[in-house]
């Protein structure tokens, strides 16, 4: 089976099965009130996510997300293969926003035309940490500005997406390349 055929073949096998915002009828997945799209773009560590079909064998992921003239974004996620030192995985795609009051709403692709929810439910005030989610809860991706998050801000991230219904232990933390820290100078 041809890898496109492949894909839409489980998109439509999934899309078949109940979500588990229909299996635990949970309330519509809030989003963040506003998000300013300008200090959003620029890269972000994975720190924790659900697993993926696409994402198996990934390690030390990536997003970079740059605006672009027209109003969307462009996408680049990276990832090692296997391990922190294996081989980089590129995938690249676009990103749209889909609710201009809050830009917590957006839909990305990496396989045209087929589209998929991309929600931000928490964000750090600082920008320093994002969830993006989906409306289903079947999608969860807990994102740094830096490779490592602070144990007590993840721990309270947990919290928040507990109480949203997501099922926290199905996350998998992410590996990346142990930060180097240089003494300072005497």
């Amino acid at each position: 089976m041809k890898p496109s055929a492949l894909w839409l073949t489980t998109a439509l096998l999934v899309g078949c099965g109940a979500s588990t915002t229909e299996r635990l009828h949970l309330p519509t997945l809030p989003t963040v009130p506003r998000v300013d799209l300008r200090r959003y773009v620029g890269t972000w560590f994975e720190i924790a996510s659900f697993p993926q079909r696409f994402q198996r064998g990934c390690t030390a992921t990536t997003a970079t997300y740059a605006s672009r003239a027209d109003g969307e974004i462009d996408v680049v996620n990276r990832c090692r293969d296997q391990t922190v030192d294996g081989p980089e995985r590129v995938s690249r795609g676009r990103a749209r926003v889909v609710d201009r009051v809050t830009n917590a709403r957006l839909e990305v692709s990496f396989f045209r035309p087929f589209w998929g929810d991309y929600w931000i439910t928490d964000l750090g005030a600082d920008y320093e940490y994002a969830v993006v989610g989906h409306p289903s809860r079947d999608y969860l991706w807990i994102l740094s500005r830096a490779p490592t998050l602070d144990p007590a801000v993840y721990d309270a991230i947990l919290g928040r997406l507990a109480a949203q219904g997501y099922e926290t232990g199905r996350l998998v933390r992410t590996a990346h390349r142990p930060v180097q820290v240089t003494p300072p100078a005497p």
